[in-house]
């Protein structure tokens, strides 16, 4: 065995840190301009539509689905620096084509489209940096650094729209740079903003990082990633199967935890509008404080979960968040017999229906730009009679919202951290990188399908059926939970090298 020195440690947890920070930056990449893409896409390609709207958002993910396989499986044979730093560099050039997408004379829309894909693709780097500090953690530094990594990625959600209303200041007009066809404003300023942190962060990457690799005991190893001259010894406990079948369920407990999620951000705005009677500006403003405030809720969670887990182990937390997220849904099931205020006014002055099936494929800040014409002096409000179900569907109380917005800004970060480490240690000392991809990917997938779930079940059927069915989906995952609870232990402790 050789013993960690302490210039070894202070390496391994910089490499670490430069990891939390990739974390950080890849989201605040996604919602640095999530708020002004809209409007954007409005002024550059007047022929863009709503619909479309809806696949620009959605493009990120899917170019991070495809993407997380491909750098997990790269991470596994070279050194982590490598896919690092080229989907670092991806996203980079990915950010100054979307500050150049108002240069071409036609098809606007697409370049832009291509440049939020290519964002999503070198966003697939997530699953590198897990792996990374899965490799690089003994199991009982695991479940703090899976924590962090998860908190970083929190707080960049949360900044990331921060940032963007610092940069409105600029104005719609802003500064443009002849020389190269350079628009500086409140639409540019922030993916530019998020290359310059791109360029830091591959800078960083090359200064600071080094491959670390230690056994689930915190013992230094050798690795396919190794490089240099660092001492180690090889890991003999690498020898096992890993167990699919913990694999598998953990992939599905993970994309049910995101789906729901999912669907929650996205109801967000529809939901408030119809059962509240709020407009447009004010379920916007409202639904931001509220999801800000769940978001500093999760990084709390984040926090305290850490010495939690010490004492109950991270089975039964799980377990614990899945329950939580299960009432959270369970508690916006419509009781009562107070029916929501109905939209009569949209017959009679024969507007537009105010909440299509495409609004609701976009997260809630994204309708924030999303105005009536001039020419409508009162907008429409309460539930649209196009809507069937709004005229016999009782109201959910204020309340009731509230509550369950409480409940699953607790469950749901429990269930991402406490997912990404289990999992973490049941691979154990065999390469990451490609499994790691897959739940990304699983992830990403979950981000898709959820808003066009909501979408459809909830436009169609109503609020009733919409979280009967997620209620039925957690019931489901809490059954496979149960079903392979013994299987879901660490690679070493399965192998009879560690005790529990």
């Amino acid at each position: 065995d050789v013993v960690e020195t302490q210039e070894h440690y202070k390496s391994r947890w910089r490499s670490i840190w430069i990891m939390y920070l990739t974390m950080f930056l890849s989201s605040v990449g996604f919602s640095i301009v999530i708020m002004s893409v809209w409007p954007y896409l409005q002024k550059i390609d007047p022929t863009a539509d709503a619909s479309f709207l809806g696949w620009i958002i959605a493009s990120y993910s899917i170019g991070q689905m495809v993407a997380s396989p491909l750098f997990g499986l790269w991470s596994n044979y070279r050194p982590r620096r490598e896919p690092l730093v080229i989907s670092t560099a991806i996203s980079v050039a990915a950010n100054c084509l979307y500050a150049y997408v108002h240069v071409p004379h036609s098809h606007n829309k697409y370049y832009m489209l291509t440049a939020r894909a290519l964002v999503g693709f070198g966003a697939g780097n997530v699953a590198v940096v897990r792996s990374y500090i899965a490799g690089a953690t003994s199991l009982t530094e695991r479940t703090s650094a899976m924590a962090n990594t998860s908190a970083c990625q929190a707080v960049g959600f949360i900044l990331g729209p921060v940032f963007q209303t610092c940069f409105t200041l600029i104005g719609e007009e802003g500064i443009t740079w002849k020389l190269i066809r350079l628009q500086l404003n409140m639409y540019t300023a922030p993916v530019l903003f998020g290359a310059l942190l791109g360029v830091i962060n591959i800078i960083l990457i090359f200064a600071i990082l080094r491959e670390h690799r230690v056994d689930d005991l915190g013992r230094q190893c050798k690795s396919i990633n190794f490089e240099g001259e660092e001492s180690g010894v090889l890991d003999q406990d690498a020898e096992g199967n890993v167990d699919h079948v913990a694999v598998v369920a953990i992939n599905f407990l993970f994309f049910v935890i995101l789906f729901v999620f999912a669907v929650f951000e996205t109801i967000a705005t529809p939901l408030t509008m119809d059962m509240y009677s709020w407009t447009r500006k004010e379920a916007v403003f409202y639904n931001g404080i509220i999801l800000s405030v769940v978001g500093i809720e999760s990084v709390i969670v984040f926090m305290v979960v850490k010495t939690l887990s010490k004492k109950t182990g991270e089975r039964a937390i799980l377990h614990g968040g899945l329950l939580i997220v299960l009432v959270g849904f369970f508690i916006l099931l419509p009781w009562g017999k107070k029916l929501p205020n109905i939209q009569w006014q949209e017959i009679k002055n024969n507007s537009i229906p105010r909440t299509t099936s495409i609004e609701m494929l976009m997260p809630f800040w994204s309708l924030q730009a999303m105005q009536l014409p001039s020419n409508h002096t009162v907008e429409p409000v309460g539930c649209p009679v196009t809507q069937s179900w709004c005229l016999n569907t009782p109201m959910i109380y204020l309340a009731q919202y509230i509550s369950s917005d409480i409940l699953i800004g607790l469950g749901y970060p429990v269930c991402n951290v406490m997912s990404y480490t289990l999992y973490s240690k049941i691979l154990g000392p065999k390469p990451q990188g490609v499994y790691m991809g897959w739940l990304t990917a699983s992830g990403s997938g979950a981000r898709i399908l959820g808003p066009v779930f909501v979408s459809q079940v909830y436009t169609h059927l109503g609020p009733r059926w919409a979280f009967s069915l997620i209620c039925g989906v957690v019931v489901v995952s809490l059954l496979l939970l149960e079903i392979v609870y013994k299987r879901l232990i660490a690679f070493s402790v399965r192998y009879g090298r560690m005790q529990e």
